[in-house]
């Protein structure tokens, strides 16, 4: 299963999404309204993240089952 490139694929995906979402949570706990702006985008970009994440994880689970 590690050496799937596709399952590794999901796995960068996954990671890099708990990132966004880290970095965006971290942010949010900042005050100001500049980091309020850049909290909401970080926001933005972790639901793309995770748009990709999760549809990759659908064509892994279809394709292998």
């Amino acid at each position: 299963m590690t050496s799937d490139p596709f399952f590794l694929l999901i796995v960068l995906a996954v990671v890099v999404t708990a990132l966004i979402l880290a970095l965006g949570l971290g942010n949010f706990a900042r005050s100001g309204d500049k980091h309020g702006e850049r909290s909401n985008k970080l926001m933005r970009y972790r639901l793309i993240a995770q748009f990709v994440a999760v549809v990759l994880i659908a064509i892994y689970v279809y394709t292998k089952f």
